[in-house]
């Protein structure tokens, strides 16, 4: 079993900055996919950004540019720094982890104001 713990979301302005991490804990394969989603309010759950065990990432083109994720180097922690942010930025953001298996934590509320 994998655990997943997130921290750092919070109410910002828009054009501010806010880093969100997550720490994973438990039987965690050495190849695996971490990565951020969202969900806003009536909408789906959205892949935000990803990125590998191996350092490849991915992430949506609404924020590319603006969003950046990162592994930390125990390589069971992942990073989403968030600048620019704008109000369609807000939701609930999810930290995923795959491999094998797919987790997920328990979600950070980000809301960015107008």
């Amino acid at each position: 079993q994998v655990h997943l713990v997130e921290s750092g979301g919070g109410l910002v302005q828009a054009g501010g900055s806010l880093r969100l991490s997550c720490v994973a804990s438990g039987a965690i394969f050495s190849i695996n996919v971490m990565g951020w989603y969202r969900q806003a309010p009536g909408k789906q759950r959205e892949l935000v950004a990803a990125v590998t065990s191996g350092g490849i990432t991915n992430y949506a083109d609404s924020v590319k540019g603006r969003f950046a994720i990162s592994r930390g180097n125990a390589k069971n922690t992942v990073y989403l720094q968030m600048n620019n942010l704008k109000p369609e930025d807000t939701g609930v953001y999810y930290c995923n982890l795959v491999g094998p298996g797919s987790f997920w934590g328990q979600g950070t509320q980000v809301t960015v104001s107008s």
